[in-house]
């Protein structure tokens, strides 16, 4: 008999709740290309309903003094493995665990959770700029845009270290406006690794106009803005910003949710589909994760609470089948499709 994480890792169990009337397409996707994941590629119609910003392990100390040591890797598994496991119950296909290195990445850990849980993980390459730089190694600052893109180009070569596990995606992180030089070589670093490799780049955003600043780099390094996620664009209150900038092709990610916020998050997509721009909408929690730096890994988040509030007040407010789709399976697929 199939395993459960064999038979979810299939594609043919994707697991909504019966309530949303869900079922899987196909149509829509490209033959040509695949969503790399840490066991490896998949096409990307078996993806499914997929949390596109999580984070499962992430250590705040600062990139002069993370370590794995810091952490038993069995005493995260065995935190996390439930949480995921719940997910998957609720029916998360896959999920994207956007810690970047020196923040606590441990892509063998995600690995082992993917065939333990039986959720699709992509973990990324890159660095993260944001929260003053405190995340960036020496070298960064050293080094040029393409030194760096090149650094991140052999991962998705040769994989992460030893591994042989390949990163999914791109991920980077900057302030608000106006971004320093060290941050702006980095979105032109996430720019550049894009055109050699493929891989979407996700960057954690301070602002609208920070979000400005990303695209105009993004443009000049040759890069369309369709391959650029905005990262916490629900910190931007100017909501015209979210359609001009999806307008010009790039994914405008809402992903902080938590019920608390649930209005909030309800119009974002209302205004996305009143624009007709809910193709560009992504929406995902932020949640997780275990803490190196706090007694027993800190308080971990569920990723439960899209599932148990979000989609509700969707179906409540006239969100139908195909919005639900489009939202939660569709745009992220896409968003993460590599093109062979």
């Amino acid at each position: 008999m199939m395993s459960r994480a064999t038979f979810i890792r299939s594609g043919i169990a994707l697991g909504l709740p019966s309530l949303l009337g869900f079922r899987k397409r196909s149509s829509w996707f490209s033959r040509d290309g695949y969503i790399m994941t840490v066991n490896g590629p998949i096409p990307p119609q078996t993806a499914g309903f997929t949390l596109l910003h999580e984070h499962i392990l992430v250590d705040f100390i600062g990139a002069d003094k993370v370590s794995p040591i810091r952490y038993n890797p069995d005493e995260v598994f065995n935190t996390a493995l439930p949480y995921l496991e719940e997910a998957v119950k609720n029916g998360c296909n896959t999920l994207v665990e956007c810690t970047p290195e020196w923040l606590g990445r441990d892509v063998s850990l995600l690995q082992r959770l993917s065939g333990a849980s039986g959720l699709q993980i992509v973990t990324n390459t890159g660095y993260y700029g944001a929260a003053r730089e405190k995340f960036l190694p020496e070298h960064a600052y050293t080094e040029t845009a393409k030194q760096l893109a090149a650094r991140w180009i052999e991962e998705w070569k040769n994989g992460i270290r030893n591994t042989g596990i390949r990163p999914g995606y791109i991920k980077s992180g900057v302030d608000t406006h106006p971004l320093s030089d060290m941050q702006r070589k980095l979105v032109e670093a996430a720019a550049l690794t894009h055109l050699s490799t493929g891989l979407a780049f996700g960057i954690h955003t301070g602002n609208g106009l920070a979000a400005l600043e990303e695209l105009n780099i993004i443009k000049a390094a040759g890069a369309k803005p369709a391959a650029w996620i905005w990262v916490h664009a629900q910190n931007e209150p100017d909501r015209t910003l979210h359609t001009s900038i999806a307008r010009q092709g790039g994914w405008i990610s809402f992903d902080g949710f938590n019920k608390n916020a649930l209005a909030q998050y309800v119009s974002f997509l209302k205004d996305m589909k009143a624009e007709q721009l809910l193709h560009k909408a992504l929406i995902s929690h932020d949640a997780g994760w275990y803490d190196p730096g706090k007694p027993g890994g800190g308080s971990y988040r569920s990723y439960n609470e899209i599932f148990t509030t979000l989609l509700p007040a969707l179906k409540r407010e006239g969100f139908d089948e195909n919005d639900i789709d489009q939202v939660f399976v569709k745009n992220p697929a896409i968003a993460l499709t590599v093109k062979s």
